[in-house]
């Protein structure tokens, strides 16, 4: 991939904070915008009510035809605010296999209602960047859905998709040399530890050898932090906030086991108020040149360090189970939540 198009991407359209409604590059392979609508998000069951699920509302999809083995990176783009009370604000992407099975991720976080003061948590951002590798010849469809759930008992709520696109960035990023993509993700249903004895080293991808050619890796550390890591003891403190330091860590590696090289980004510090809930810290390091010192070969790992710094107890979150695929459906699938991706540049 272009260096300079590999930059658009992590830095333009998809960082935190950044708008989702700019032109995707020209060299995408496809891509389609999102039309600006308003999300139903459904309520809380009260009591002796039946669970109410979460509303599903896709927006857009996406086709490539890819070979066995094949991996692509693909992205979507959210941008949410006008919410009428508070509600879940997630960012899915479901793609559909040849082969019937799905490659899945989701980012997400709570949007405020939006007479809130605390105007930076009215108005969300969110990006849903992954690989997805087609495990026989065919089809890949990926689909951008809007997952949404009012967090008022009783009381049903929306808010607005002011816009955002999904786009296929890369139709074939650099695999490991034993053929896997370069991308891992926590244990389904995880959630590590984050307070002031525990510090979290996930999402990580474990070691990984690279075919010779490449020259520079371009490293993503995509972390969902949830506020508290269980109710007790933040129950009591729902006005309450969690700080934390999130490093995105990429090491080299020698033939003989030693340590080749080390590098990591700058430090990120964020604090998130306890109804936020969840939140998306994405990292990125673009730059890792890769050494061809005496010793030095092209193997690798990587891994987010999450460092509690007051507050509340938090945990990074692994991925999803039992998602429902539509709003009234009753057959429910997995997502990747935090993960680790790398993209290897010639």
């Amino acid at each position: 991939m272009n260096r300079r198009i590999l930059a658009l991407l992590t830095t333009a359209a998809i960082v935190a904070g950044s708008t989702t409604t700019a032109a995707a590059p020209a060299q995408a392979a496809t891509s389609k915008d999102f039309v600006p609508q308003t999300i139903f998000a459904p309520h809380i069951a009260e009591k002796n009510e039946p669970a109410v699920p979460q509303n599903v509302v896709p927006v857009g999809s996406v086709d490539l035809e890819m070979a066995a083995g094949q991996t692509a990176w693909v992205l979507s783009v959210m941008h949410a605010n006008d919410a009428t009370q508070r509600s879940l604000f997630d960012n899915e992407i479901v793609c559909k296999l040849p082969d019937g099975t799905s490659k899945n991720a989701v980012i997400g976080q709570n949007v405020y209602e939006r007479t809130h003061p605390a105007k930076e948590w009215t108005d969300v951002n969110l990006a849903t960047r992954y690989l997805v590798q087609s495990p026989t010849a065919g089809k890949v469809t990926c689909t951008a859905n809007v997952r949404s759930h009012s967090l008022m008992v009783g009381v049903d709520a929306t808010y607005r998709l002011v816009g955002g696109r999904i786009w296929i960035a890369d139709q074939n990023v650099g695999n490991a040399t034993d053929g896997k993509p370069l991308q891992q993700s926590p244990e389904v249903g995880s959630l590590a530890k984050v307070d002031s004895t525990s510090i979290a080293r996930v999402p990580a991808l474990d070691t990984f050898d690279l075919p010779a050619g490449y020259k520079t890796l371009s490293v993503f550390g995509e972390t969902q932090y949830q506020i508290c890591f269980s109710v007790p003891p933040c129950r009591n403190d729902q006005y309450g906030s969690s700080t934390a330091q999130f490093t995105l860590i990429i090491n080299q590696w020698k033939l003989d086991g030693g340590l080749c090289q080390t590098s990591q980004t700058t430090s990120r510090t964020e604090t998130y108020p306890y109804y936020v809930h969840h939140a998306y810290v994405p990292l990125n390091k673009g730059d890792f040149a890769i050494s061809t010192a005496p010793g030095c070969i092209p193997r690798f790992n990587a891994y987010v360090r999450v460092d509690w710094k007051g507050g509340d107890t938090g945990g990074v979150q692994g991925g999803a189970r039992g998602l429902n695929d539509t709003f009234e459906g009753t057959t429910t699938h997995r997502a990747d939540m935090s993960h680790v991706f790398v993209i290897p540049l010639h």
